[in-house]
């Protein structure tokens, strides 16, 4: 192994590092951390990530997480080594992000009014779990299995733990899942429970289910694989990475993402930096995050639709306690996160901070669609022929609203995020028997 890769807090004023194989989540101050390199990579690399598109049976060339792997290589290890690929990473026979690439629909882009051959739609639903989360699970566990941690303990409303609990299986680890009581779709659950999950329900909500899933972590030797891990968000890097080689390394105007806890934000931005940093890119996309109305709170913050004082990054130091007055105000109205998209149903992000520092490095953006709007855009992607969950139909709904906002310009080049696989079959049941509903197909008699 060599010496390139260190943890180091996000916070500019503290910036504690740490050695690669700490399990810590966070400084000592309570800052989140990053995976930091201190190699730059070379641009070359480029033509060796085209050439493994012909993985000549080796995984990790098919693997659409690891074929990048000399940009995310905490494990350092050499990479042309495939035995000791072998041995330190983590992958489902290669299927992580294997089939993952954007695509163009054209029923969408009329849906938006955006020219077609410049709305591409990236479909994260064809992992092996059905999410985006393979990605970033596959790097988190392959930490996990470096530091010998013997249990893997996440919260979830279904995408995280039925990942979580996939490639603790193949590692044969055992995992623990908190999750919401009821509030969860079945078929989601279903999965964590078919790959050997422990499950544990907590009374209240994703956010109450997180904290006592980070405090049983701390306090009985379990490694946490939620997106407050840093090592999740350098496998979620690959999304981005898989969009703009697709496009030839020229990145697009806007990328757009459904916003939860922003782990996916945060790793867009962290690749984003990294690639511009090192040279790989000549501008910088803008970040487009869509809320929830039922879950809006980085919506509320960052647009001033709280005490009127917009959040910010601010240069690593953010208004913390306007995120707490917050929170206190939620508290005490009794405000809970509730939207049918229970994937993003979340109303303290554990990657706030994160969320903000690529927003403002890229210029972003936050908006937010009703239930009705994620329920139109998810059907018109099925109506293309391709599948994906509510939560993700946040992505051409929020790129609708900006486009006639006249935000996103009709000739911008955008790439939106369908994060999951649709689990929950009774939202577009009960979608098409509804005949008010959009794009409808009731059933005749």
């Amino acid at each position: 192994m060599n010496d390139n890769a260190f943890l180091k807090c996000i916070d500019p004023t503290c910036g504690l590092e740490y050695p690669i194989k700490s399990r810590n989540i966070e400084c000592e101050r309570g800052h989140l951390l990053d995976v930091k390199y201190k190699k730059t990579p070379s641009p070359e690399l480029k033509e060796l990530f085209y050439t493994r598109r012909n993985p000549q049976g080796n995984i990790f060339n098919e693997s659409g997480v690891w074929r990048f792997r000399e940009l995310l290589n905490f494990c350092q290890i050499d990479t042309a080594d495939r035995d000791e690929c072998s041995k330190y990473l983590v992958s489902l026979d290669g299927a992580e992000g294997r089939q993952s690439k954007p695509y163009q629909m054209s029923k969408v882009a009329e849906f938006i009014g955006i020219n077609h051959d410049n709305l591409w739609l990236q479909p994260e639903g064809y992992n092996p779990s059905g999410s985006f989360k393979d990605n970033g699970m596959s790097t988190a566990v392959t930490h996990a299995k470096l530091i010998s941690a013997k249990k893997v303990i996440c919260a979830s409303t279904g995408n995280t733990s039925a990942a979580a609990a996939m490639y603790a299986a193949n590692e044969n680890m055992e995992c623990d899942v908190y999750i919401p009581a009821g509030q969860i779709a079945p078929g989601k659950l279903s999965q964590a429970y078919q790959f050997g999950a422990q499950i544990v329900q907590v009374q209240g909500n994703f956010d109450d289910a997180l904290a006592k899933s980070l405090d049983d972590a701390k306090n009985h030797d379990g490694y946490t694989v939620n997106s407050v891990n840093p090592f999740r968000i350098e496998g979620q890097k690959t999304i981005p990475y898989r969009a703009i080689e697709y496009l030839n390394w020229n990145p697009p105007d806007w990328i757009v993402y459904p916003g939860g806890a922003l782990g996916n934000i945060s790793s867009c931005g962290k690749a984003l930096m990294e690639l511009y940093e090192w040279g790989w890119i000549k501008k910088v996309p803008r970040i487009a995050v869509i809320n929830s109305e039922g879950a809006s709170t980085l919506y509320d913050l960052y647009n001033g639709e709280f005490e009127g004082a917009k959040l910010r990054w601010n240069k690593g130091k953010p208004d913390t306690e306007l995120i707490k007055r917050y929170y206190a105000h939620l508290d005490e109205k009794g405000i809970r996160p509730k939207t049918k998209a229970t994937a993003i149903q979340i109303g303290r992000p554990a990657n706030i901070l994160k969320g903000l520092r690529a927003l403002e490095y890229t210029n972003g953006i936050v908006e937010k669609v009703s239930d009705s709007e994620m329920l139109d855009g998810m059907s018109i992607v099925g109506l293309n022929g391709f599948d994906c969950e509510m939560a993700s139909g946040a992505s051409p709904a929020g790129i609708k609203k900006l486009v006639e906002k006249e935000i996103i310009k009709r000739d911008d080049v955008v790439v939106g995020i369908l994060t999951g696989r649709q689990k929950d079959s009774s939202l577009p049941v009960d979608y098409h028997n509804n005949p008010q509903n959009r794009f409808a197909i009731p059933p005749r008699g």
